[in-house]
C-alpha cells in the first residue's frame, strides 16, 4: 500500500499540453523546481502535431522530459468509426497516465470536449484506467482579457478591434478550463500595452513576455491550492 506520507512529499507533477513553439512550455521548463515552482517537475509533455517544437524543447530538457504525440486526423484515419470525442478521450488516456496533480494547456490549440475534462475530474473512468483519487485540474492560457475575444485568433481579432476603436484595452489570461470555451474563471489576467498605428509583430512581443511570466504564477497558485510546497521537514512553506 502507497504510504500516504511520501504523496504530501512527494513532487508535484504537470502535464502540459501544447500545439506549436513551447515558449510557454520553455517558461514552465526554466521555473520547475526553482522558487517559482518548489518542488514541482513536469511530468509529461503532450502535442496534437508532430513537428511541434515544444516537443524538441522536452525532450532535450535537462533531465528529458517524457513526450507524447496524437493528432486528430491521423487518430481518426487509423480508427475508422471513432469520433472527435474519441480521440479527445485517448488524449485523457494519455494524460491520465503520467498521474499528474495539474494539467497546463500552453499554446495547445484544440477544443477539449466535455468528456475530456469529466475523465480529469474522475466522474468518467476509463475502461482499463484506475479511478482517480481526486479531479485533476486543467488550466489554459489565453492571449486576451476575460470575455472579450474567445476562441481562436483571439491576438488578431483583439489588435483590429483596438486599432478601430472598438476597445480600448488588450491582455492576456490563464483561466480554469470549463466546457464552455476560454469562460473558466481566471486565476490570473494582466493588460499588456498596445500602441495605435504599431505593427502587430511589436505587440505580440510584448504580450509573449507576459504570457511566459502569468504561465508560471498561475501554474504556481493552481499547484499550491492542490497541494501546498513542503519542506523537507514536511512543514508547509509559505513565501
Amino acid at each position: 500500500m502507497d504510504d500516504p506520507s511520501s504523496a504530501l512529499t512527494s513532487p508535484r507533477r504537470l502535464a502540459v499540453l501544447i500545439s506549436g513553439e513551447g515558449t510557454n512550455l520553455q517558461a514552465l521548463i526554466d521555473a520547475q523546481n526553482t522558487l517559482l515552482l518548489p518542488n514541482t517537475h513536469i511530468v509529461l509533455v503532450l502535442s496534437n502535431r508532430k513537428n511541434a517544437r515544444g516537443l524538441i524543447r522536452a525532450s532535450t530538457a535537462s533531465p528529458p522530459i517524457p513526450t507524447a504525440y496524437l493528432g486528430l486526423q491521423p487518430f481518426l484515419k487509423s480508427n475508422p468509426g471513432k469520433t472527435r470525442d474519441d480521440y479527445d478521450l485517448e488524449v485523457a488516456r494519455i494524460v491520465i497516465r503520467a498521474k499528474p496533480d495539474v494539467v497546463v494547456c500552453a499554446g495547445w490549440m484544440h477544443i477539449v470536449s466535455e468528456g475530456f475534462l469529466d475523465v480529469l475530474k474522475g466522474t468518467r473512468v476509463l475502461e482499463g484506467e484506475e479511478i482517480l483519487a481526486r479531479e485533476v485540474p486543467v488550466i489554459n492560457i489565453h492571449p486576451a482579457l476575460f470575455g472579450q475575444f474567445d476562441g481562436t485568433h483571439a491576438v488578431e481579432r483583439g489588435f483590429e478591434a483596438f486599432q478601430k476603436g472598438e476597445v480600448d484595452e488588450l491582455g492576456v489570461m490563464v483561466h480554469r478550463v470549463v466546457k464552455e470555451v476560454d469562460r473558466g474563471e481566471p486565476l490570473i489576467q494582466r493588460r499588456v500595452e498596445v500602441v495605435k498605428g504599431e505593427a502587430i509583430e511589436v505587440y505580440e512581443e510584448r504580450l509573449h513576455k507576459v504570457e511566459w511570466e502569468i504561465i508560471v504564477e498561475a501554474t504556481r497558485i493552481i499547484v499550491d491550492e492542490i497541494r501546498p510546497p513542503l519542506s523537507s521537514d514536511g512543514t508547509n512553506l509559505h513565501n
